[in-house]
């Protein structure tokens, strides 16, 4: 086990078409990056966020090509693609934490019984916002629990690291600064704990009445109940599986009345209670969004 656990680095969120994912973010008031192509017939469309966190709007592009990476044992697409058969085009299917050593993670995933299969590496052509190209190069170490088959976490290391400098896509109009909390259900949290501890290398785990707790480096993961998810987020979820499932993103905003004044402005449907705004998942949004404000 590490000696720290990782931060969160990003979240994946299945879509039928990036292009409904693009005009939901926009009009939710994030600033989306443009259309990338994985090797691997999978595409993107990242919204980045300031506290270098991000989300990753996931289409398939290629659908041949991608089904065919899944049977040369491509841990990426293989989930991906089991995802949308059981649960549909639309979702929240993964949690990926940084890394500085995926090879590392791996092991580590491997001797804890854990592994959900080979290392990935890979890379891929990025635009820049200032129109420039460049090559982005990763390594994932993929982690899951057999009875969690809706779930997938990763350690994800960049071999190839991009300019650091992404200020200009880091601009929200919804005044979105960073992630607060990733909330997952599951009638049993206990039962996780242990999981979630070591895909993302040690966190601190602590169990409360609505579940559990779990202190990433940046970014805390609450595992609740159906019965808490209904409370804090008025979110209504069969009971019927007992697995893991990713559920809610919980935003940071400096100014709350600008993120109201922007979804009003937009007309996105959406509840204020106290100091946080609560939107529910649409067609390329795939999961409950919540925004609260920081100083």
């Amino acid at each position: 086990m590490s000696s720290s656990p990782h931060p969160l680095d990003h979240l994946v969120l299945p879509t039928m078409s990036i292009a409904s994912a693009r005009e939901r973010l926009g009009k939710l008031g994030f600033t989306v990056a443009a259309d990338a192509l994985h090797p691997f017939g999978t595409e993107n469309a990242c919204v980045f966020l300031a506290d270098q966190t991000y989300l990753e709007p996931l289409g398939v592009a290629d659908h041949e090509r991608t089904v065919a990476s899944a049977a040369e044992g491509n841990v990426f697409t293989a989930r991906d693609l089991a995802f949308r058969f059981r649960q549909g085009e639309e979702g929240f299917s993964a949690i990926a934490f940084g890394t500085a050593d995926a090879a590392a993670d791996d092991k580590r995933f491997r001797a804890n019984a854990i592994s959900a299969g080979r290392l990935l590496e890979f890379s891929r052509p990025v635009r820049m916002p200032d129109e420039t190209q460049s090559v982005a190069g990763f390594r994932l170490a993929f982690a899951a629990d057999l009875r969690a088959p809706d779930f997938l976490a990763f350690c994800c290391e960049r071999t190839n690291p991009l300019p650091s400098d992404r200020s200009a896509l880091e601009r929200h109009a919804n005044g979105t600064t960073g992630m607060a909390e990733v909330t997952l259900s599951t009638r049993d949290p206990k039962a996780f704990a242990g999981f979630l501890s070591q895909a993302c290398g040690g966190a601190k785990v602590q169990e409360h009445s609505f579940g559990l707790s779990v202190q990433t480096a940046n970014v805390r993961l609450a595992v609740m109940t159906p019965q808490a998810l209904e409370a804090f987020y008025d979110l209504r979820i069969a009971q019927t599986d007992p697995g893991l499932r990713a559920r809610a993103i919980l935003f940071r905003v400096r100014d709350l009345s600008v993120t109201a004044a922007h979804l009003t402005a937009n007309g996105v449907t959406h509840t204020r209670a106290g100091n946080r705004i609560v939107i529910k998942a649409a067609l390329g949004q795939g999961a409950l969004f919540a925004f609260e404000e920081t100083q």
